[in-house]
């Protein structure tokens, strides 16, 4: 990931203080959301932002003392169901951009993600044969 296309780049804070004292960072594109973590061992974790279906915001009340919060992306990636990232700074802003970008992406890859919900399997039984 080039620098040019990275919209946010937060890194993981201690939930004390905000200090940003762990060797995580969370680079946020357009494309793109990726989770580099650890220090001896470096392990990079990519989630393309097509996958990403919903986000949630968390920020205890230390968290919101200290200005940072827990952002939680639902994804349809078969390595993590969940990308946590967690004790951000801007992380409403982040979060608001992740739920955006996610489905700019969709519509950009012409990948839909339709849900019945409140539809019996019962009502579905003359439509197969209609087909």
């Amino acid at each position: 990931m080039d620098k040019e296309s990275v919209k946010y780049r937060a890194r993981k804070r201690w939930g004390f203080f905000g200090i940003p004292w762990t060797f995580t960072v969370y680079n946020i594109s357009d494309d793109l959301l990726t989770v580099d973590t650890g220090f001896f061992k470096r392990e990079e974790n990519d989630c393309y932002m097509y996958k990403i279906q919903d986000a949630k915001l968390t920020r205890t009340l230390s968290q919101r003392m200290f200005g940072i919060g827990t952002v939680t992306c639902y994804t349809g990636d078969t390595t993590d169901r969940q990308l946590v990232l967690k004790n951000i700074k801007r992380s409403t802003e982040i979060k608001d951009y992740i739920v955006k970008s996610s489905e700019q992406a969709r519509l950009r890859r012409r990948t839909v993600n339709m849900q019945n919900i409140g539809v019996d399997a019962d009502d579905l039984s003359g439509i197969e044969d209609n087909i």
